[in-house]
């Protein structure tokens, strides 16, 4: 049986800058995520190790209750090492200004970003609002403080 799609929501984009950019799009009926293109006049060099501050040309009114998750493209991670610093970088429903994007060369050899390259992707998500409840103690699980790699991974 087939899920029936969710109905989308309104997310109002305004462009920014001088650099007219695509408006992101899904590429394909069941991608989650759009992509983000780079608002450049100019090609930028990032260097192997180096990061690099990306406008994208838009900023975004995202209702409340959502964020925009700002992640890497598979394809510049696999060909070229570079993905996004922060990931997945977070736009709250509050913010107004320029998403920016923070790339970072993890490759061996300088890339670069040429004017309207695709380089990163958004994919809006809902969230929950939490109460944070100040307690002694915390119930016990099997797990417990195990942290990283406690559970054989």
């Amino acid at each position: 049986m087939q899920e029936r799609a969710r109905e989308p929501f309104l997310v109002r984009v305004k462009r920014v800058g001088t650099v007219e950019v695509p408006l992101p799009r899904y590429q394909t009926p069941g991608s989650a995520g759009m992509d983000l293109h780079a608002a450049l006049t100019d090609p930028i060099l990032v260097q192997p190790r180096a990061r690099a501050k990306i406008p994208t040309g838009l900023s975004v009114a995202i209702p409340h209750g959502y964020e925009g998750q700002v992640r890497p493209r598979s394809g510049l991670a696999a060909k070229h090492g570079i993905t996004v610093v922060n990931t997945p970088g977070t736009v709250d429903s509050d913010y107004r200004g320029e998403v920016i994007v923070v790339l970072v060369n993890l490759g061996t050899e300088p890339v670069t970003i040429a004017p309207l390259d695709r380089i990163a992707q958004i994919v809006f998500a809902r969230h929950e609002i939490a109460t944070l409840v100040e307690v002694s103690d915390l119930d016990e699980t099997e797990r417990g403080a195990g942290g990283y790699g406690s559970t054989g991974g």
